[in-house]
């Protein structure tokens, strides 16, 4: 399921949204069906059938169920209003927002790698509004995809360029507390960022605690696979991680990633070094129905059951 998949999903839905801080289940609440290890963060339309469409009743299912994060692509497309009720619900029921997308026209389209300041311009563009947008739903990352590549430029000249926009974009976020984090896909050869390695020498480049790298492990399961190793080697400047097994994009246990492992080492060393996650479910579900939603809750409750 592409990203602008989600993005349609999420704006045809309806209501509610943020807080809480840590991504182990001591901040669940104590009623929660499931105690999971992770935060895990699913979006809307995940649960629609058992919950209904209304977002405000899908993020009380969620938590009911010990979902504690919510992330939503669509978040800058949604009325104001919307997003302001979303925030409270969340507030109230001590749920954390996760990523957004920041707007820039789409995944491939104006693309950074180019160095044109058009393309440039839009992109610090939506940095700006999605520092309006983060503070009303009390969010800290959002999603960037540089672009497609240019190819009449030179690969090293086409990472200097991403690399002296996305300092502009951190400049924008910085001061606000904000990151965004770049994530690297597998949707299409054409996408300038394509590995969890090259996405860390930009963001090294970039030098910004405000610019870190979305670990997506179902892309990079595709582009690189050794996701352990990967994971370990980028570590430092991996600030989210979002879920999807492969082949088909769905709920773990589906295909062939070991996510008990994984889940079992993200949350071995973030214990150790006192970090926190929020791990986003940005998959579909492999069955339909409600039944298939509880076939996805049963999914993550398996795949949490890692021993610590």
């Amino acid at each position: 399921m592409l990203r602008r998949n989600f993005v349609k999903s999420t704006l045809g839905l309806a209501g509610a949204a943020v807080a809480a801080n840590d991504a182990f289940a001591g901040q669940q609440a104590p009623t929660a069906k499931n105690q999971f290890k992770l935060k895990y963060a699913p979006h809307f339309g995940m649960f629609q059938n058992k919950a209904g469409k209304g977002v405000i009743d899908q993020l009380k299912f969620m938590a009911a169920n010990g979902f504690m994060a919510l992330e939503d692509n669509g978040m800058m497309g949604r009325p104001v209003q919307e997003q302001e009720a979303i925030a409270k619900e969340m507030t109230r029921l001590g749920m954390q927002m996760g990523v957004f997308v920041v707007d820039k026209g789409g995944n491939g389209a104006n693309t950074l790698a180019a160095g044109k300041q058009e393309y440039i311009d839009i992109f610090l563009n939506g940095c700006k509004k999605a520092v309006e947008v983060a503070k009303r739903v009390n969010a800290k990352w959002m999603t960037v995809v540089p672009g497609d590549f240019d190819r009449s430029l030179p690969i090293g000249v086409q990472t200097g360029h991403v690399i002296d926009a996305l300092r502009r974009g951190a400049e924008i976020l910085e001061p606000h507390g904000l990151v965004m984090v770049l994530e690297p896909l597998s949707d299409t050869p054409n996408l300038f960022l394509r590995t969890s390695e090259q996405t860390y020498e930009i963001c090294r480049g970039v030098n910004s605690k405000a610019c870190k790298i979305l670990y997506d492990i179902y892309h990079m399961q595709k582009n690189e696979g050794r996701l352990i190793y990967n994971i370990d080697k980028t570590w430092s400047e991996i600030d989210y991680f979002q879920i999807g097994d492969e082949p088909g994009r769905k709920e773990p246990t589906t295909g062939e990633i070991n996510y008990k492992n994984i889940f079992k080492y993200i949350y071995d060393r973030s214990k150790k070094e006192n970090k926190s996650f929020i791990m986003g479910m940005e998959h579909g579900n492999s069955q339909s129905g409600a039944e298939g939603e509880d076939a996805l809750i049963k999914a993550y409750v398996e795949s949490d059951a890692f021993k610590v």
